[in-house]
């Protein structure tokens, strides 16, 4: 399955000269000349063209762009809480007025966000170094992350973004559960991410993530889980769920954000099966992971710190995750 990238916008349509052949025009077609200056409007409000990249992929339905309105209570950490990659600033922008919410109600649905890695594991690196059995092996409990060149971490950059999804799909009445909140010390460890879900009886869980490749490498890619029978592991239930939950999240994700896929694993289709990951050996419900960007490279990681970005990298996934559960 391939997308189309932020590289490959429709050409412009081009303007209109004035003159008597344009009156003569006006004169004997109006209506032709009134759809052209709608294509014109349309055409030119671009927000420099990715917003108009299109999934080719047939099982990723065009959803529209929501408005994240926060329907969290208010204890809850806002999506700016987390921050932006400069300190003191909000990095949720402002809801827009013209951006229609995601259609259709999630009601009765329970959707568990999984927000990467934990802010404070590198303060217990002998906890999260801990070996775990995820089915096929033994791995470390968990990881502290990689983070940008300048340091903005990728624990950080998960929490805004699972903030920011948890608006949207609550807003159309999801029931939204995180696997971690910074609220904890450390961790939880994969397997104890991968019960969470389990427990909750998800309808879909999304662990989201940021890669930490070499410079030159960009894009995002979405992670399925192989079919695995091994031990306390066995993702034959769920990996044809899981492959249609993660297409359809490529394409929205391609379509919102204009970011193409990987251009270093998944053969540009931005999607990759792996066997080796704990937290999708050992789930009994739909899920998948998303690396939004690689943080190590320049490029990607000016998307990445961006929290204008990271609403569209929001929009995306939550859209994604709609479309699966209304099939």
């Amino acid at each position: 399955m391939s997308y189309v990238g932020p590289d490959f916008d429709p050409p412009q349509p081009r303007r209109f000269r004035r003159g008597p052949l344009t009156v003569a025009l006006v004169a004997l077609v109006p209506g032709a000349l009134a759809g052209w200056l709608v294509y014109q409007a349309v055409g030119d409000n671009s927000g420099g063209g990715s917003d108009r990249a299109v999934p080719a992929s047939s099982s990723s339905p065009p959803g529209s762009a929501p408005a994240a309105s926060s329907s969290s209570s208010s204890a809850r950490p806002s999506a700016s809480a987390t921050g932006d990659a400069k300190p003191g600033k909000s990095s949720a922008p402002a809801p827009s007025s013209s951006a229609p919410a995601v259609s259709g109600s999630l009601k009765g649905k329970v959707i568990v966000i999984d927000p990467g890695h934990n802010p404070g594991n590198f303060r217990h690196t002998s906890e999260i170094n801990r070996k775990v059995n995820i089915g096929t092996n033994w791995k470390e409990c968990d990881t502290t992350g990689t983070s940008t060149n300048a340091g903005y971490t990728e624990a950080r950059f998960t929490l805004d973004v699972a903030h920011r999804v948890r608006a949207i799909l609550e807003q159309q009445g999801a029931k939204v559960e995180f696997t971690q909140d910074g609220n904890r010390s450390f961790g939880p460890c994969v397997d104890e991410r991968a019960r969470i879900g389990n427990a909750a009886h998800a309808d879909a869980v999304v662990s989201i993530h940021a890669d930490g490749s070499a410079q030159g490498n960009r894009g995002f890619h979405v992670i399925l889980p192989a079919s695995v029978h091994a031990g306390a592991a066995d993702t034959r239930p769920i990996a044809a769920a899981s492959r249609d939950l993660g297409e359809r999240i490529a394409g929205l994700f391609v379509r919102e954000t204009g970011s193409a896929p990987s251009n270093y694993v998944g053969d540009g289709t931005g999607l990759v099966v792996r066997k080796d990951l704990g937290g999708l050996n050992l789930s009994t419900v739909p899920k998948v992971f998303i690396e939004c960007g690689n943080m190590r490279d320049t490029k990607d990681a000016a998307l990445l710190t961006s929290g204008a970005w990271r609403e569209k990298a929001a929009r995306g996934i939550s859209e994604g995750i709609v479309g699966f559960l209304h099939g």
